[in-house]
């Protein structure tokens, strides 16, 4: 799960990088065309090729949509605020599946749990602090749909999983989410730059390994024990925000983030506790 969150936060990294010389529509969608390739063989390896096409399109199809949605938005926030900002805001995405689950998943939440993710929510407008001294604005609110395009599309992989393979998931987000954002993108496509070639194949090559190692973190431990380490990428994004761009959120962006991440470590705490006790 570390290995997996330096990679993602790496391709993170590359993101920002290229969210400063093109638009964020171009940018999500040189995301999932640099994935294309990678998936596609991975899929011909494991020999899924056979179900990509018995899968629920419209499904497939909504995901796609909520994966622009979330990869535009963040490259939009990227360009404007540190990395340390942003991940800051994006780890309320756990405290939205949960909340989310109970409506569209008919789970039960406890008031403990809903309590958590109350302060949750106040330590993200700790971060975003809408008085203007914070990341308020176009950038933080980004962030925000980012979260909730996550939580949602975590929400349908929970659904599609009893029918559809991993493989099938993974290779249809990629296609279809570069091919809607290249053609949303299209009207304004920017000419790619020769020097930015490494960063979009980096892109491509930590996040197809990023997903090959977090889908191992969760197969081979319990995601109460495993899920908790995702908030390493909060230093990796304050050491890349150091030695990349020389940036760093003031203090009140990391009391926020303390809060978010302790509600968050608290719901895995209840996750545990609920899954000891006898069933029936």
């Amino acid at each position: 799960m570390l290995l997996a969150v330096g990679l993602f936060s790496l391709m993170d990294g590359g993101l920002k990088h290229l969210s400063g010389h093109y638009p964020p529509m171009q940018v999500a969608a040189l995301r999932a065309l640099s994935g294309v390739p990678l998936v596609t063989a991975w899929v011909l390896a494991t020999g899924a090729a056979a179900g990509l096409l018995k899968v629920r399109w419209g499904l497939h199809l909504l995901r796609a949509a909520l994966s622009i949605m979330m990869l535009s938005s963040f490259a939009f926030a990227l360009k404007g605020m540190p990395l340390t900002s942003a991940y800051s805001i994006f780890f309320v995405a756990p405290l939205l599946i949960t909340a989310l689950s109970v409506p569209m998943l008919g789970e039960t939440v406890g008031p403990r749990r809903w309590a958590a993710i109350g302060v949750g929510l106040l330590g993200v407008l700790v971060v975003l602090r809408p008085t203007g001294e914070g990341v308020f604005g176009w950038a933080g609110l980004a962030v925000v749909v980012a979260a909730t395009g996550y939580a949602l599309s975590a929400i349908m992989v929970r659904v599609m999983h009893r029918t559809d393979s991993a493989q099938s998931m993974v290779f249809w987000m990629l296609v279809m989410t570069a091919v809607g954002a290249g053609l949303l993108a299209w009207p304004g496509w920017v000419p790619l730059r020769m020097a930015d070639a490494w960063v979009i194949a980096g892109v491509g090559v930590t996040g197809f390994l990023g997903q090959v190692a977090i889908t191992e973190a969760f197969r081979a431990g319990e995601a109460s024990v495993v899920a908790p380490f995702e908030y390493s990428a909060l230093a990796w994004g304050l050491g890349l925000d150091l030695l990349i761009w020389q940036a760093l959120p003031d203090g009140w962006t990391f009391f926020g983030a303390g809060i978010i991440v302790a509600s968050g470590l608290y719901m895995v705490h209840r996750e545990r506790v609920r899954a000891r006790r006898p069933t029936g």
